[in-house]
């Protein structure tokens, strides 16, 4: 089982699923150092531990993140604290077990650029998204211009990142952000259904595929085609266990 959590972060192990909660409702669940560096440690004992499937990030309503904590990662005024550039976005994206981001409300500037990292989003009818770095005097460090204009289109991104503007829910799925809005009280349940298919999913076939995902992104197609093919020499079935499984899918259908 892992242990995670830090001041401001729930970790939750449940069924081969993390579920990791931005606690901090108060500050809209600003991210502390502290938090970034509890968020940076789940995710690579999620990486490590063979019985972890998915883990799944959220935020404690009405926010999910606000961003990082600026207070404290300004000093107040003093100079940065050590630790203020922490970044926990590289590790997300970097994680082997794919990271679900259930956004249940705003998402904002460094916290997008996290949501950007996960695998996948789904959104609270209540979400919204924005960056507020040019806003407010900031540049994107945690790899907004990079990430934006891959999901959501360099036109969009760049009004986005230039005016501050939010976007609702309706709008990031339309832009193809998130995978689906739903009702925001059926947000959590929502979010254990598809945790449910990914943790019965073949782990090592999932493994394989966001490894493929993630070689292939921003390459040409016939490079990609051509990893998939040496994946697939590479990748020894069980044929007993690929017969068995689409057999228990066929008999739900």
């Amino acid at each position: 089982m892992i242990e995670a959590g830090a001041e401001g972060l729930d970790g939750r192990w449940a069924d081969g699923v993390l579920w990791l909660t931005f606690a901090r409702p108060r500050a809209r669940n600003a991210l502390t150092i502290a938090m970034r560096r509890g968020l940076i440690e789940a995710v690579r004992a999620a990486d490590a531990d063979a019985e972890t499937r998915l883990v799944v990030l959220t935020g404690a309503d009405p926010a999910f993140s606000a961003g990082i904590d600026l207070k404290e990662a300004l000093g107040n005024g003093t100079g940065s604290p050590r630790g203020a550039r922490t970044d926990p976005a590289e590790v997300v994206r970097a994680a082997r077990t794919p990271v679900l981001g259930v956004i249940n409300g705003l998402c904002y500037t460094g916290a997008l650029e996290l949501a950007l990292s996960c695998s996948f989003l789904m959104a609270s009818e209540r979400a919204t998204f924005a960056d507020t770095h040019a806003a407010i005097g900031l540049t994107a460090g945690w790899g907004m211009s990079a990430l934006l204009p891959r999901a959501v289109g360099t036109r969009l991104a760049r009004r986005m990142m230039l005016t501050g503007e939010p976007i609702d829910a309706e709008r990031a799925l339309a832009a193809g952000l998130v995978t689906e809005v739903v009702p925001h009280d059926c947000l959590l349940d929502r979010a254990r259904e598809i945790a449910d298919l990914v943790r019965a999913a073949h782990p090592g076939a999932v493994a394989e595929t966001l490894g493929l995902l993630a070689a292939g992104e921003d390459t040409s197609l016939a490079h990609a085609l051509a990893l998939e093919a040496q994946a697939k020499l590479r990748r020894r079935h069980d044929v007993a266990d690929v017969a068995r499984r689409f057999s228990e899918r066929t008999d739900t259908a």
